[in-house]
């Protein structure tokens, strides 16, 4: 938010200058993100009176002027302006002064000059009698200007500017404003945090505020028939209004925090907007069917225009200000063209209302409109300002526009908020600061940003102010204490206290971060995606197939997303994975490999959720496309494939000590194609394999891509109740190495028949592993061979006949199960 300092300068006085408040202001919480400078400085320039005004003896158009600047001697100075005349009170640059003059042949349309003592034509000159646009106040070149007779000589010019309301340089600041202090967001709001700073007194325009009632509540009536968005309406009626220009003063306090002047009724809204943070509307009142105002919510959906020209689609709801026939204003957020101040306006109804925030945010959001107004409205204005900021407006018309206040006003609040009370324990700001604050202080800082105190044993009963919607407890006054006494005033403490208990990272955490390392060791690149996505996707991606054949719930839609790209929480990692792979290797990446540790969210009941209805659970995924290994003079170019993923997977099992299966899924699928689902424990975790040729096309995958997701937080428990890795020693026993080499159906998986070998030796089985799968008519047409290396051990040494046997048993389970038989 822009924040003028001149304009903070009706309000408080301080001796500081604008990089000092721009660093106070940060430092209590109101981050000032710069400072910018503005306008003329009108440095070297004086007020002159023209003494004398003689032709120049060689020029017919220049004239030699005599001007006091208040010195002990007057000066001489050659003029070339047609209006110049003895008496008159002007701008003077002296000599040294430097000038930055129209000039339409340069780039900027100006040219700098630093004036010295010169001949012109023959004559002494010293220094220069300005007109407007030579020191930057206007465009106007007709001829010098001329002073009101208030001037002094050799007062300096940006002294008088600022007497007559007219402001010479300014400073502006660009607040960067917090959305818990709505109190903040206007002039007025700045000014009492820098007068409870620097200890100054916060100086508030006089306003008589009219009583409810009178002749105004005769000539309209307001109705608020939505009391739920509208807890206060003050109307006030200004008649006889002459709609024109605003006055220099109040155009420039617009155009400093860039805000362009429409009219002088318009700006003066805007004016106190920004001045005190209530939003005002101004209705031509001759327009308003019916003389009456009703605060009403839309049926159905309905169409209205706007003051911007556009024609919007209103949500089932909309809160309205209508007349006696027709909508004339989306409330809080913009006016309706049908009732629009214009030159013809002659009577002016002024709005100041309180609206309730998250209703606006609400139709901001659905309209895709903010406005100034609907910025504070959605933060929460003080619902005790309206009255003060309708007679504000109703004053600067009076004066500004020459219109005339009708006694009285509307004032209708069917809802009227409560005193809020808390109490404040001197023992407590000590606990929380480290060190004891005066009691005066402590009063003295609350008064200051309006907050009420009342001393009671121990301590204060603290009354908050309506326009702090942010405070409601202890410590929340503890905090504005310490802000504005300066953190930087809390000591230093000699010594900390120190819990006996070290923290420790949960179990299931350290079991991802050694998995993260692992994958990192592989050659694995870490990332982060975005945990929200497009409905579509999500719709697309919440599928059981994903998560290894378990249920999966509905995704879960976010309320007011800020886009159609963020609107639905992940239900799985692997439409971010894939976005990133793509990405990468059409930017010149030939091959990625890719994990991601993250949640995934769905509607899902469940005994073990937070929040009921919600499944949050953390996720694995793992990717890979693209060229993985490249050629060198021992070997040739070799692309990803599902084997390398599942080796991973398997590393990744083994290093957890945790047992795995691979077990085949059959059919096609629109998201996968031929995978595994992993099954540790007592059920499913995850899946592995290929993403389906559809999605592969989709994402210009030209070699495919290759995934596991797994359920992370399942494995990490399992892991965890596992226990810490034991050592185990080597044995000194030798281990007995045996080949098998099985005639097995052409579709029988190898899986199974691992997992029946290790069933069938017991533990003397240390380690199964496939070396060759062999096919041949020999064997027949719809088998194929696979020979399998088994190491077997045991703390003691084997005999041959009892390797014999456990060999033996090994086939003959391998027969039963799966039909095999030994190779001859």
């Amino acid at each position: 938010m822009k924040i003028s300092i001149q304009w903070l300068s009706d309000y408080v006085d301080t001796t500081w200058s604008p990089e000092t408040i721009a660093d106070r202001l940060t430092m209590s919480g109101l981050e000032v993100e710069s400072v910018e400078s503005i306008g003329p400085t009108f440095d070297g320039i004086v007020v002159g009176r023209v003494l004398d005004v003689a032709r120049h003896p060689q020029a017919d158009r220049l004239t030699v002027c005599s001007v006091d600047l208040g010195s002990e001697s007057p000066v001489q100075i050659v003029c070339g302006a047609p209006n110049v005349a003895a008496g008159q009170l002007v701008p003077v640059a002296v000599v040294g002064t430097t000038l930055r003059l129209p000039d339409r042949t340069s780039p900027d349309g100006t040219r700098e000059i630093t004036l010295s003592r010169a001949k012109i034509r023959g004559e002494e000159s010293n220094g220069m009698i300005c007109a407007e646009d030579e020191i930057g106040l206007s465009d106007d070149h007709s001829g010098i200007m001329v002073l009101a007779t208030d001037a002094v000589p050799g007062e300096p010019f940006a002294e008088w500017l600022a007497r007559n309301g007219r402001a010479s340089g300014d400073a502006v600041l660009d607040v960067s404003i917090t959305p818990n202090r709505p109190d903040a967001v206007s002039h007025i709001g700045i000014a009492r945090d820098i007068a409870a700073l620097s200890g100054s007194t916060l100086r508030l325009p006089p306003v008589s505020v009219p009583t409810a009632g009178g002749e105004a509540a005769s000539a309209f009536s307001v109705d608020v028939e939505a009391p739920d968005g509208c807890g206060r309406y003050v109307g006030l009626l200004v008649r006889g209004v002459t709609v024109g220009e605003s006055p220099d003063w109040l155009k420039a306090r617009l155009e400093a925090i860039g805000l362009r002047p429409r009219s002088n009724i318009v700006d003066i809204t805007n004016y106190v907007m920004f001045e005190c943070g209530q939003p005002l509307h101004a209705f031509d009142f001759d327009r308003l069917a019916g003389r009456r105002i009703v605060v009403r919510r839309t049926r159905g959906d309905s169409r209205f225009t706007t003051l911007d020209g556009k024609e919007r689609t209103l949500p089932d709801g909309t809160l309205m200000i209508a007349d006696g026939e027709r909508d004339v204003a989306v409330a809080g957020i913009m006016g309706g063209a049908n009732t629009e101040v214009s030159e013809a306006t002659v009577n002016v109804l002024i709005e100041s209302a309180w609206f309730e925030p998250s209703g606006i945010r609400r139709t901001a959001k659905a309209l895709g409109l903010q406005t100034d107004a609907s910025y504070r409205f959605e933060r929460g204005v003080d619902p005790e300002l309206q009255a003060w900021a309708a007679a504000r407006a109703a004053q600067l018309m009076v004066e500004e526009a020459g219109g005339t206040l009708v006694p009285g006003s509307v004032d209708v609040r069917p809802v009227r908020p409560e005193t809020r009370t808390t109490v404040l324990r001197a023992a407590r700001i000590e606990s929380v600061l480290g060190a004891p604050v005066p009691a005066g202080d402590v009063e003295r800082l609350l008064a200051a940003i309006g907050f009420g105190t009342s001393e009671i044993a121990g301590g204060w009963t603290v009354t908050i102010p309506s326009f702090r919607p942010d405070v409601s407890r202890e410590i929340d006054c503890i905090e504005e204490v310490a802000r504005l006494r300066g953190f930087d005033a809390i000591p230093e403490p000699a010594a900390s206290r120190v819990p006996h208990e070290n923290y420790r990272t949960p179990a299931e955490r350290e079991i991802y971060r050694r998995v993260a390392d692992l994958l990192v060791g592989y050659g694995y690149r870490e990332v982060y995606t975005n945990s929200l996505m497009r409905r579509e996707t999500a719709a697309e991606f919440a599928d059981p197939v994903l998560r290894a054949g378990r249920p999966v719930g509905a995704p879960v839609e976010t309320v007011n997303p800020i886009s159609q790209e963020m609107a639905v929480l992940r239900p799985s990692l692997l439409p971010g994975a894939l976005q990133v792979l793509s990405h990468n290797l059409s930017h010149g990446q030939r091959g990625m490999r890719v994990f991601e540790i993250g949640t995934v969210i769905d509607r899902f009941d469940a005994p073990d959720t937070p929040i009921a209805g919600f499944r949050e659970r953390t996720h694995l995924l793992i990717g890979a496309s693209g060229v993985i290994e490249p050629a060198g003079w021992d070997r040739s170019e070799r692309t990803a494939d599902a084997f390398d993923v599942k080796g991973v997977v398997e590393a990744l099992f083994a290093d957890l000590d945790l047992p795995v299966r691979f077990v085949p899924s059959e059919g096609a699928h629109p998201l996968v194609g031929a995978h595994l689902r992993i099954e540790s424990g007592d059920g499913p975790v995850g899946l592995v394999g290929p993403v389906s040729r559809a999605l592969a096309v989709r994402h210009d995958f030209r070699t495919g891509a290759f995934f596991a997701e797994i359920d992370l937080q399942a494995v990490a428990a399992a892991a965890a109740e596992r226990g810490n890795a034991r050592y185990r020693e080597i044995s000194r026993f030798p281990v007995v190495e045996r080949d098998l080499a099985l005639v097995v159906s052409a579709g029988q998986p190898v899986g199974p028949l691992v997992d029946a070998i290790r069933r069938a030796g017991g533990e003397l089985v240390r380690s199964v592993a496939v070396f060759d799968v062999f096919r041949d008519e020999r064997l027949g047409a719809d088998r194929k061979s696979v020979a399998f290396s088994l190491r077997l051990g045991a703390d003691r040494t084997l005999r041959d006949e009892e390797i014999d046997r456990v060999v033996s048993r090994i086939v003959t389970a391998l027969e039963r199960q799966a039909g095999a038989r030994l190779r001859s």
